[in-house]
């Protein structure tokens, strides 16, 4: 004979219905008593059957992962599987699973996110990018169905729960280090225009110019992919120039990684010839040759927390929309120096 709630509910010494919330994770229940439930689930070997639950209550127990395509980017980018294993861990603490996008363009993402809403297969969304103009957050904004957005969103922001860095400050952080140093002229490496990342970082990199009464040279900004092959085309771009700059602020790692590779090729020395900061801290930069001061913004933490802010909205449909600001760190290493001289940062 099968275990039932009922044998739960006696050995742990609660009602049934207790053993139902502590199996959804309600917040109604004490710690104390969920582990009590637990260990009696434990020791009887009760397994809940969640596709009865789901169609008692309505739910999938699954939470829709909105990426910005399926093409190179995500695949390539080590960006996207640490979110993935912050998102994994806070779904799976919560029980719920996860249900990912594969459109390759934004009409075929935004057709995805449709038929997730309307075919009833999620019970929120998380967006792991936030986009100028971005019809899939009007969408769920106009269905009044549960999402969080990785990133701050472009607009209506006081009608989104987000999670995100301040990438204003990190990247005025970053280029003040370098204005500190003595560089006067320091290029910017960025993604996608479309992208509210790439903008704000762009914004700090100008605020530590302006602060510092440095020009601001629209031919040292460059944007490309988040790829290698983005930082390779980057440098490429800003060594066509007549006087390039001397040092670089790069939104992102694996984008570092082409500008290295490419500065070596032509015989650019880092951090001799040219000083590199660079954002996310992934393990590329840690082993790259010279190691790279890079900002960590704690991308685990982003996906983990982005997974249990929609849950909660899940759980109390009346859940107060959610500003998650996470601190960010710069990591220093070898790849800055003062121009020209041999002093290491």
């Amino acid at each position: 004979m099968s275990v039932t709630i009922k044998d739960v509910a006696r050995l742990a010494n609660v009602a049934p219905s207790t053993v139902s919330r502590v199996i959804s994770n309600s917040s109604r229940i004490s710690e104390k008593t969920k582990e009590k439930v637990r260990q009696a689930m434990e020791q009887l070997g009760y397994h809940p059957n969640f596709n009865a639950r789901s169609l008692a209550n309505q739910s999938t127990q699954a939470i829709g992962l909105i990426m910005p395509s399926s093409n190179d980017i995500v695949f390539q980018n080590p960006f996207f599987p640490t979110v993935l294993r912050g998102l994994s861990k806070g779904a799976h603490e919560n029980r719920y699973a996860l249900y990912m996008t594969t459109g390759n363009t934004d009409d075929a993402i935004y057709d995805d996110v449709v038929n997730m809403v309307q075919g009833g297969r999620v019970d929120g969304v998380v967006l792991l990018y936030s986009k100028v103009e971005d019809k899939v957050q009007s969408y769920l904004l106009d269905q009044g169905f549960p999402f969080v957005v990785i990133g701050k969103p472009y607009c209506n922001e006081n009608e989104i729960t987000y999670v995100d860095n301040d990438n204003i400050k990190a990247a005025y952080d970053v280029t003040k280090h370098l204005i500190d140093l003595g560089h006067k002229h320091i290029g910017y490496i960025g993604g996608n225009l479309k992208f509210v990342v790439t903008l704000e970082r762009l914004l700090g990199y100008k605020q530590a110019l302006e602060e510092a009464k440095l020009p601001i040279i629209n031919h040292y900004r460059v944007h490309e992919e988040f790829l290698r092959e983005g930082g390779q085309e980057a440098v490429k771009e800003l060594f066509s120039l007549k006087k390039h700059p001397t040092a670089l602020v790069v939104a992102d790692d694996l984008m570092s990684l082409g500008v290295l590779n490419t500065l070596d090729e032509i015989g650019i020395s880092v951090p001799e010839d040219m000083s590199i900061i660079s954002f996310n801290n992934i393990l590329l930069s840690e082993l790259s040759r010279p190691p790279i001061t890079s900002v960590d913004i704690n991308i685990f933490d982003l996906g983990n927390i982005a997974a249990r802010n929609l849950i909660q909205k899940i759980q109390n449909p009346s859940e107060p929309v959610k500003k998650t600001i996470i601190p960010h760190q710069i990591i220093w290493r070898k790849s800055c120096l003062h121009p020209k001289t041999e002093k290491t940062i």
